[in-house]
Order: structure tokens, then C-alpha cells, then sequence
């Protein structure tokens, strides 16, 4: 169990004694599902079923005592109400456009390079219909190996508590399990699958653009349109959930990014992960969606979702994180 977290925590060290961040998110399926039932909500639709999803927590505060006094826990687990990040007072915007020109510029010399594979950080929060909603924290890492096969290592932890105990999803009841505690490890057999998400992405714009809409081309009424904004940010997270993106593909996303309408420059925020980015802000209809990025190097480092309006049958708040996700090399 150890050995798992001290792998994921040295391919992107977080210090135990590193400030505390606010909450954050859904697994990736699902909160693409949700996002898109937020956007596509015919007018005037009641949208009660939407929020009902796997991560749904059901007996939460019952499960959680269980939990705690079954295992003799005495610390508190590491959870909280999500906070949204806070945009810096003092900190001045930076425009997309100027972000993909200075990635344009950083991969002349082609440094970092594309690699197959993911390490991402998320908060996801789960939610019922008279049970308070919990957030559920987890780490994932996917190795992809010389003979084609791949291994995936899903981990509880937060690293903004580190050494706490950490509420997770289990068969559809809340449990609490220790910080590393090894959620799944599975090694998948060779995938020679040339479609995209599984194909390597394309380093130029125009090319880049055409992959991301085979991403989510099951979702799409209409294939002859360009993608709007909601569904460049739901195929970017795809993206980002099969690959780490090298500069030149990185530079090729940022200029997409550039284009896209309704994406506004905010300015500088501290992710979860305590680095330090531009974000960018999409509303939509009950809920905003926040990109988080590199200035210098357009590489995008998170995505943060949340509800901009009130479900109380759901316990949610206005302002409540739907769902946060951070990705690191």
C-alpha cells in the first residue's frame, strides 16, 4: 500500500507541511455525463434526475459513524464543504491568446515530449436526495509499457490533508480507509486501438481540433459544426485522462483554447496541488467551469466545476465544487 502512494506522491511531490488548498471533485465519466445535462437541459426542464449518479452517497452519516467506530478511527476524515478556488485581488488576467503564443514559442525545441498515460488528482462530489453530498478525493496514475499494456493504480489520498483518513465510494456506501489506502491496481493486456482518445493526438491546431470532436462524437447532434466551448472543455479532460501532452501538443490545445467563445481570462489562482496558474471561466447554465493553466507553457493543469445555483434537495449550495481535477507530468 505504501509503496503505491510513495510512487504517485514522488511523481508529483506535495509537502506534508504545504498550506492546505479549499475542496474540490464526480469520477471523469460521470462528471462529463453531468456537465452535459447541465448544458443540453431543454428550457425549463426541472433538472432533478440529473445529480443521481454512481458516486451517489446514500446513508452517508450512518456509514460515516460505522466507519469510524468499527475501525477505531479517532481522526477526522479529510473532508469539508468544496470551496471553489479564489481568484487573486491582485493578480492581472493574462489572455488566452498571449498564453498560446508563449506555448508556441516554449515548444520550438519540442521539450517536454507526448507520453502516454496519466497522473491526475481529483475531488468528486457525491450527492443523494436526502443525504448530505461528501466529497470523495482520489489519485490515478496509468503507466503504458513497451509490449503495449498498462497499468493503472487508483489511491485514496488528499494531499491537501495528508496522513488523515479518506472518505471513499465503495458498492454504493461511504467507508473511510487510510491515506494511501490502494483503491485498485490493474494491469490491462496490449490495446493497439488507432481512434482517438487511444490514437496519439495530433501537434497542430487545425488537425488537433478534428481528434477532439472523435472524442466526443457519441455526444455530438450535429458533426458538421465545430465544437462549442462546453464540449472542447469535456474533450480536453478526455484528453488529458489518456495522455500527458508534450509542448508542442500543449501548444496546440492552447491555441484551440484561444478561440473557443465565452472563455474569459480571471486571473491568477493556486490549484489544489499549490501551483500557480491563469484561470479562465465559462458559465453555463446552473454552473461555471474554471480552466486552470501554465502562463508560460499553455500546458493546462486543472478543470474545477461549480454550481452557480442552489439544489436544495440535494443539500448543494451556490458556489459548491461539482467537481475538480488536476493533471501533473
Amino acid at each position: 500500500m505504501a509503496d503505491e502512494l510513495d510512487l504517485l506522491r514522488a511523481a508529483n511531490p506535495v509537502p506534508t507541511d504545504g498550506p492546505h488548498f479549499g475542496d474540490g471533485p464526480l469520477d471523469h465519466d460521470a462528471e462529463r455525463h453531468l456537465d452535459r445535462l447541465l448544458h443540453e437541459r431543454p428550457c425549463g426542464a426541472r433538472p432533478r434526475a440529473r445529480l443521481l449518479w454512481g458516486l451517489a452517497a446514500t446513508g452517508v452519516v450512518a456509514a460515516l459513524v460505522s466507519a469510524l467506530l468499527l475501525t477505531g478511527q479517532t481522526t477526522a476524515p479529510a473532508i469539508a464543504a468544496p470551496r471553489p478556488l479564489v481568484v487573486r485581488a491582485d493578480s492581472t488576467p493574462v489572455s488566452l491568446k498571449t498564453v498560446a503564443e508563449r506555448a508556441r514559442a516554449d515548444a520550438q525545441d519540442g521539450a517536454p515530449t507526448l507520453r502516454k498515460g496519466t497522473h491526475v488528482q481529483s475531488w468528486s462530489l457525491g450527492m443523494s436526495e436526502d443525504k448530505p453530498p461528501i466529497t470523495l478525493p482520489e489519485e490515478r496514475i496509468v503507466r503504458w509499457h513497451a509490449d503495449d499494456s498498462h497499468t493503472e493504480i487508483v489511491v485514496a489520498t488528499d494531499p491537501r490533508h495528508p496522513g488523515r483518513p479518506v472518505l471513499v465510494e465503495g458498492g454504493g456506501e461511504p467507508r473511510v480507509v487510510d491515506d494511501g489506502h490502494v483503491l485498485s491496481r490493474q494491469t490491462y493486456p496490449p490495446s493497439w486501438s488507432d481512434a482517438p482518445p487511444e490514437s496519439p493526438p495530433p501537434h497542430d491546431a487545425v488537425r488537433l481540433s478534428a481528434y477532439l470532436a472523435e472524442t466526443v462524437r457519441a455526444y455530438l447532434s450535429d458533426h458538421s459544426k465545430p465544437l462549442t466551448t462546453p464540449q472542447l472543455l469535456d474533450a480536453t479532460q478526455t484528453l488529458l485522462d489518456h495522455w500527458t501532452l508534450g509542448a508542442r501538443e500543449s501548444a496546440a490545445l492552447a491555441r484551440l483554447l484561444a478561440d473557443a467563445e465565452g472563455l474569459r481570462p480571471v486571473g491568477r489562482v493556486t490549484d489544489r496541488l499549490g501551483r500557480s496558474g491563469q484561470a479562465y471561466m465559462y458559465e453555463t447554465s446552473g454552473a461555471r467551469r474554471m480552466l486552470i493553466m501554465d502562463p508560460a507553457t499553455g500546458a493546462v493543469l486543472g478543470l474545477e466545476t461549480t454550481f452557480t445555483r442552489a439544489e436544495p434537495e440535494y443539500g448543494v449550495k451556490a458556489g459548491d465544487v461539482m467537481s475538480y481535477s488536476a493533471w501533473m507530468r
